[in-house]
């Protein structure tokens, strides 16, 4: 029996614009630190699962980027997806893979590469758990996060009854319920849905047959990827798989997690100076507190604001506040060709 470890690291991140482009997308970027976020990601887990046993799924366009990014990893371990075909298309053509290559019991610890884990020796011990749950109870096992708070854009997971431990059965989930709804959902003992999944591969494509009609027709040509994808409809594994499977288990992870998905989030996961700044690049704030700026070039100097974002990049500049920053879609698309498409 041997353990891979699967890293989504698809998409763009738009809401990283205008740092953040189809070429040069948020998990290359150093957002939290001055390493990009996959190369934190694969360097979590490398003392729990060694490169050789390693996959990324991405787009096409990005296969040489992480090529370069990431050397320790087989050329073959990079895989290419030809379209987007969502979560549970992606984690089940990776499922096959492995299955080929170490058989129906090799277990698969998924994870997704734009995450800040302030504690990685918790996350390995809890990955490493939860894999040995996957395996004695031919279970499709996720780690859900403890909620620091009652944050209504995650979604949540309610546990149920006791399998062992604190390994617990699956009663629902939930995505993104309102501020209130979230509020009563934390003081319930609801935990985030932090998209941590372990399982056999095996397992899991068993559960895709039975469940996933997406995607299921698709596995008879999981030999030819351009014909997988073009065979899988769109779906979130969450949707798709684990809430219509009775055979889905929950452990709480306590390990500093964050998701990493607006420009805001970087006040919780960056170092901050003694005013609550998250910086990055050459700034200067002055009776400021709460802001986040990234230069990525020139000097920024804040003086006596409060909860601003600040991006510079190549002669552009955005300023916004932190509770707009999650509308960074809706601005692009409000934007000259010129200045939205800039490479």
């Amino acid at each position: 029996m041997t353990r891979w470890a699967v890293v989504l690291a698809g998409g763009v991140g738009s809401r990283f614009w205008p740092l953040s482009t189809p070429a040069r997308p948020k998990q290359l970027l150093p957002l939290v630190d001055s390493e990009p976020l996959l190369s934190n990601t694969l360097a979590r887990l490398a003392p729990l699962v060694p490169a050789e046993r390693t996959l990324v799924l991405t787009n096409a366009g990005l296969v040489a980027p992480i090529a370069a990014l990431a050397p320790e990893l087989p050329n073959g371990n990079i895989i290419a997806e030809p379209r987007p075909a969502g979560t549970a298309a992606a984690l089940a053509f990776a499922a096959t893979a492995i299955e080929q290559r170490a058989g129906r019991d090799a277990t698969m610890i998924c994870v997704h590469a734009d995450w800040s884990v302030g504690n990685p020796t918790e996350f390995r011990r809890r990955l490493a758990e939860a894999a040995s749950v996957a395996e004695r109870h031919a279970a499709l096992v996720t780690v859900g996060i403890v909620p620091s708070r009652p944050d209504p854009g995650f979604g949540y997971i309610q546990p149920g009854d006791v399998v062992e431990g604190d390994a617990r059965r699956v009663v629902r989930f939930v995505e993104k319920p309102t501020r209130e709804v979230a509020e009563q959902m934390v003081r319930d003992g609801y935990l985030w849905n932090s998209g941590i999944f372990v399982w056999r591969a095996g397992d899991f494509l068993d559960e895709v047959r039975a469940h996933t009609p997406e995607v299921a027709p698709a596995l008879a040509a999981a030999n030819d990827i351009t014909a997988f994808f073009a065979a899988a409809k769109s779906v979130s594994v969450d949707v798709g798989v684990l809430e219509r499977s009775a055979r889905v288990m929950v452990l709480p992870g306590d390990f500093a997690w964050d998701d990493v998905g607006t420009w805001a989030s970087l006040r919780r996961v960056r170092q901050r100076d003694a005013a609550g700044n998250a910086v990055a690049g050459a700034v200067h704030a002055v009776e400021s507190k709460g802001n986040v700026v990234h230069a990525e070039d020139g000097d920024v100097v804040l003086y006596g604001v409060s909860d601003l974002v600040v991006i510079t990049r190549g002669g552009l500049t955005v300023v916004t506040t932190v509770d707009r920053a999650a509308d960074l879609k809706k601005l692009v698309e409000a934007l000259p060709p010129e200045v939205r498409d800039r490479p």
